[in-house]
């Protein structure tokens, strides 16, 4: 059985420090941080922030890329007690204005090219007291604003005297969601620390690992990879975005042994051009999480890569991670989640009202449980009260569990095609569609027809100067699916937009 320390976050990276003060944490550029030099200058923005007035319970906004500074800025809230309010940093004005104001923000962290974003913000953000900015140059130290670097300058490098309870709320990343503004979920030191110490133990992670960071930090994937590495002691490479030719230069430079990655990315992969095992030697698997896997294109990265790929299920809500697939070779079903976490139970409930528990194998929606899970929506007693119910998170995606507890994800539950009294699941539609060889992307919707209530249509992308036979592949879809599931609308579009995590933004398909 998996304990967790009773501890609050920062004393995970405090006690790295003091174990192995000069690994490398992290590599940014051409700059790396040891893990003391983290533990170092998150203490001195801590004495820094504190000065500003920023205390136990207050929220600092994180408007950062991935950068050294997002994670300092984070560990520096948490040893102060206050709560880290990350944001994306390819955020605009109103997205950047409705989260600072929803969570009451009175201190920013930023980057100096974000400042034209954040300035066009400032006279809608009244809470804001104080915009500490990286990089710059001395323009940037009018009020509000204050330079990163003068900020720290001085300050000492022992822990602020600040009590701080495990219980405490640590970090307030807003869910995207597919209606309606976004959430802010409510995560304590306990729910983050427990869930670092369960991902640690499924993932086998240690001193001699080492991986590339390109999913945003502001997402709570990267959150945890984030903490997984200073708990670990793994070595994190950052980079701000994901691009092919450094990824590939960046594993042999410093022996990448776990490739982490979101669908788009293994898409990608499994579509690029002389690819090949040798240009992977030292990964040892690759991982995918914050969307569903088609099990097709997961075999193709496989071969692609040459080694074995893990997924993993989970959700903001849920710090995120509840399942992991095995690491034994005979263990790993490509089209599942995974089995449960340590300490995290799970249940499969009727859709429609959610009471009823259902046997193995019926799908209905996910309900998990565990140290991981959220105390709720920020401001939002309701919602809260809609989907924590008996300590069970009702998470929204539908699925099944095996004989061998094995979780298999269906889709979202708000993305579910009603066709006459039958439930269809897009994802379903599309891993078919992306077994199609001149299908290089696609999605599929529900769209209203008089008769049926709703029918399926697929958006497709082909290949880069091809084109689809779409009557062939209204065919080879018929042949492979139940009838009240056939596509009865098909449409070629250029590219299918998804939010950084990779979920496919079907709304905007609809509009």
């Amino acid at each position: 059985m998996l304990t967790y320390p009773d501890v609050p976050l920062h004393e995970i990276l405090r006690t790295q420090a003091r174990s192995q003060p000069n690994r490398v944490a992290i590599v940014y550029e051409d700059r790396s941080l040891d893990f003391a030099g983290l533990e170092a200058e998150s203490n001195r923005l801590a004495h820094g922030l504190k000065d500003l007035g920023l205390q136990s319970g207050d929220r600092l906004g994180l408007f950062l890329p991935n950068c050294p500074e997002f994670e300092i800025g984070f560990y520096a809230a948490s040893k102060l007690g206050a709560v880290a309010c990350p944001m994306n940093s390819s955020y605009r004005e109103r997205e950047i204005t409705y989260q600072l104001n929803d969570s009451g923000a009175a201190i920013l962290l930023t980057r100096a090219k974000l400042l034209p974003v954040v300035e066009a913000a400032l006279p809608h953000l009244p809470n804001l007291v104080a915009v500490v900015v990286v990089g710059g140059d001395g323009a940037d130290s009018r009020p509000p604003f204050l330079r990163w670097e003068e900020l720290i300058a001085g300050r000492p490098a022992d822990p602020p005297s600040v009590h701080v309870d495990a219980g405490q709320l640590v970090a307030l990343p807003y869910s995207s969601g597919t209606t309606g503004f976004p959430k802010g979920v409510m995560l304590t030191h306990r729910n983050l620390v427990s869930n670092h110490h369960q991902y640690v133990r499924a993932l086998e992670l240690g001193p001699d690992d080492a991986y590339i960071v390109y999913m945003p930090l502001s997402h709570i994937y990267g959150v945890a990879m984030m903490g997984s590495g200073v708990l670990s002691g793994a070595k994190q490479i950052l980079l701000e975005r994901f691009d092919l030719d450094t990824v590939l230069r960046l594993i042999q430079e410093h022996r990448v042994t776990w490739l982490f990655a979101v669908p788009p990315v293994l898409l990608a992969l499994a579509n690029a051009p002389d690819l090949g095992p040798s240009q992977f030697r030292t990964i040892k698997y690759v991982f995918s999480a914050a969307a569903p896997l088609p099990a097709d294109v997961a075999r193709r990265v496989q071969e692609r890569i040459g080694a074995p790929l893990v997924q993993g299920y989970g959700l903001t809500e849920a710090s995120p991670a509840t399942h992991n697939s095995p690491l034994e070779i005979g263990r790993i079903k490509l089209e599942s989640g995974g089995v449960l976490l340590a300490g995290t139970e799970h249940r499969i409930v009727d859709v429609e009202l959610g009471e009823r528990t259902l046997d193995q194998g019926e799908v209905g929606e996910i309900l998990v449980r565990g140290p991981q899970v959220m105390q709720g929506y920020w401001n939002a007693p309701e919602e809260t009260a809609r989907v924590l119910r008996g300590g069970w998170l009702y998470t929204g995606d539908i699925g099944w569990v095996d004989d061998e507890g094995y979780l298999y994800i269906v889709d979202r539950k708000k993305e579910m095609i009603k066709y006459k009294s039958f439930s269809v699941a897009p994802a379903e539609l599309e891993a078919v569609l992306l077994e199609y060889p001149e299908v290089a992307d696609c999605a599929v919707i529900g769209i209203p027809d008089a008769e049926s209530g709703e029918v399926p249509k697929a958006f497709v992308v082909p290949y880069a100067g091809q084109g689809i036979d779409m009557d062939a592949l209204a065919r080879f879809v018929g042949e492979r699916v139940a009838g009240y599931k056939q596509i009865r609308h098909f449409e070629v579009i250029d590219s299918i937009p998804k939010s950084p995590s990779g979920k496919i933004l079907r709304r905007l398909l609809k509009n």
